[in-house]
């Protein structure tokens, strides 16, 4: 279960605390979003599938990128946050020599799959979205495991998030849309779902 703190603290320090406990604690992850700390456990063995399963298709579609589990990006120019998805798709190498927590820059995808808590709602399907638009980044796909769907959300603007959000049910096929360009069938996904 996620909890949110209200925080005043600069992004240094928040940096030095999530750095601090992860050395500490590997069964919780930190992010900065908004403003606020938040806090989640480390994924079950069905979410780590549905990963896996992307990182495979996105690297036999498209050789030339990979996708990054629990990368940490900066997001939210004004607002200073750090978020930690579950996938983030980028050319190969990418991060190499990037901190804990890299520019979007170059990111063309994020990946969100939620979890069976109390906060996934506010945070996979409304905070990190937006974040995640506001940041410039050009895809976004959650995949939803208690609604059994899978959103594609692209056109990322600035002041209202993304512009455009395609939905399909889990087990259908769905397109990432340009830069990305992926076509996805997900019906292997419906075992993960719980």
């Amino acid at each position: 279960m996620a909890e949110r703190v209200s925080s005043q603290m600069s992004v240094d320090m928040f940096e030095r605390i999530a750095e601090f406990a992860a050395r500490e604690d590997e069964t919780v992850g930190f992010e900065f979003i908004d403003g606020r700390i938040g806090v989640k456990k480390v994924t079950n063995g069905n979410h780590d599938e549905i990963t896996m399963w992307l990182v495979f298709r996105c690297k036999h579609a498209r050789p030339e990128l990979t996708l990054y589990p629990d990368r940490g990006l900066k997001v939210g120019a004004y607002r200073n946050g750090r978020a930690r998805p579950d996938g983030v798709l980028a050319p190969a190498g990418h991060f190499t020599g990037k901190g804990n927590w890299a520019d979007p820059q170059g990111v063309l995808m994020t990946v969100e799959i939620t979890s069976h808590d109390s906060d996934t709602h506010s945070r996979d399907r409304v905070e990190k979205p937006r974040a995640y638009a506001e940041a410039g980044i050009p895809v976004h796909l959650l995949i939803d495991r208690e609604n059994l769907s899978i959103l594609v959300h692209s056109n990322p603007d600035l002041e209202v998030g993304y512009r455009d959000v395609h939905v399909a049910r889990l087990g259908g096929t769905i397109t990432l849309p340009d830069p990305v360009g992926i076509e996805l069938d997900t019906e292997d996904l419906k075992p993960y779902a719980d």
